[in-house]
């Protein structure tokens, strides 16, 4: 896959120029570009460091709930697309962000719609700022959906941050352990396999493992960081294939505890990425395929795609919801309300916070777990390796007894 800067046409004669990502060749790009109504004019393949630049890395998921929030306020004062853009571009400390808005103005100062003008960095903003842009685009409610936008990334954001910021802890204590474990095979084992050389011990076979990984690491450790990238260069090349990641997917969901959790994340962003878009005038059957797109999750695609079904024949959304264990019985109960009472929206709504308040609950029993495990763990480890350094001396000891 490459990234492409290119230069288009559309039907009135003018230009709009921006950089497309995850492409083969510009033939792809020629086609994609032909579908939203602009001819290619010309294309050309920015360097890999330049590609990496434009991935959503650079940008952070605060700063797209911020330009959301800013472009929604300015909007709604009564400025103009165009006058919301250049405020922005001029108001922004992230250099990615200024050249994204100035290329998006542009397009639009040539003609092209706003959804058209964002088109080409979605891997950015996401599927759900899209959907809800051509909404907002489609239905004249163009503030109105921006908000919702930010509202839903702020969410987000506040259930990512919240789930990271419970498990920094274990992760430092994993780390410190970590180094810890290093320093006792790289500089405490060679001292001890010095001594029992000069002594002429028979080591122990878990003495011999210890010595043996002990050198592996001090004298083939470049063996290590070749390995770790071969590993994340293979899982790169497999991991979008379908059969592969749909096995990934359905096995995240069966590791004992966090499994649970991660099933609580997909339904409450599935939940509340269609509450929302159906709560923007967007229908619900285009609602739940936007939604199924923005969690990316074998599970949800399939479970999403019978829901669908069930919509184009006429049914309501609560009864396939019944039928799937995934979905809790109180967002099943929500559903029904909704439906009964003309307010799905809201109610699936009030179901995915819910949820959100769940996941926390269930992140914070899950580091009541884990923290006393992984003092466990860790001190088997250090306990087993001390054992093994050991083991030879308390030998040589009961011989001279």
């Amino acid at each position: 896959m490459a990234t492409f800067q290119y230069i288009a046409e559309d039907v009135r004669g003018g230009h709009i120029s921006g950089v497309y990502e995850d492409i083969t060749d510009p033939e792809h790009l020629r086609e994609d570009l032909e579908k939203l109504g602009y001819r290619l004019i010309e294309a050309r393949c920015i360097d890999g460091r330049k590609a990496k630049e434009n991935k959503a890395g650079r940008i952070r998921p605060a700063e797209i709930v911020a330009f959301a929030y800013e472009f929604s306020g300015m909007f709604t004062a009564g400025l103009s697309v165009v006058r919301c853009l250049e405020t922005m571009e001029e108001q922004t400390s992230n250099e990615q962000m200024r050249t994204i808005l100035s290329s998006v103005r542009k397009s639009i100062e040539t003609g092209a719609s706003i959804a058209q003008a964002f088109e080409p960095y979605r891997p950015i903003f996401g599927d759900f700022f899209m959907g809800m842009l051509e909404a907002g685009q489609a239905g004249g409610k163009l503030s109105q959906t921006l908000k919702t936008a930010a509202e839903y990334y702020e969410k987000q954001l506040e259930v990512r941050n919240k789930i990271k910021g419970a498990f920094i802890y274990p992760v430092v204590v994993t780390l410190l352990c970590a180094v810890i474990l290093g320093a006792i095979v790289i500089f405490v084992i060679p001292v001890f396999q010095k001594l029992y050389q000069q002594l002429h011990i028979e080591l122990p076979m878990p003495t011999q493992i210890l010595i043996l990984f002990s050198e592996l690491i001090r004298h083939h450790f470049y063996l290590f960081p070749i390995l770790l990238g071969a590993g994340y260069w293979g899982w790169k090349r497999v991991r979008n294939h379908p059969g592969v990641r749909s096995r990934v997917d359905r096995f995240c969901l069966r590791i004992p505890a966090v499994g649970s959790l991660i099933q609580m994340i997909l339904v409450s962003r599935y939940i509340r990425t269609f509450a929302m878009m159906s709560s923007a005038g967007i229908g619900v059957l285009a609602a739940l395929q936007q939604a199924r797109q923005v969690c990316r999750h074998a599970t949800i695609e399939a479970i999403g795609q019978q829901l669908e079904q069930e919509i184009m024949a006429g049914g309501t959304i609560s009864r396939p919801l019944a039928q799937q264990s995934l979905f809790p019985p109180v967002i099943v109960q929500l559903a029904h309300a909704g439906e009964e009472s003309g307010t799905l929206a809201e109610m699936l709504t009030k179901g995915a916070d819910y949820l959100d308040s769940a996941i926390e609950r269930r992140t914070n029993a899950i580091l009541v777990k884990l923290e006393p495990l992984l003092s466990v763990v860790m001190g088997l480890l250090v306990g087993l390796i001390l054992l093994g350094v050991y083991l030879p001396m308390f030998d040589y000891m009961s011989h001279i007894k």
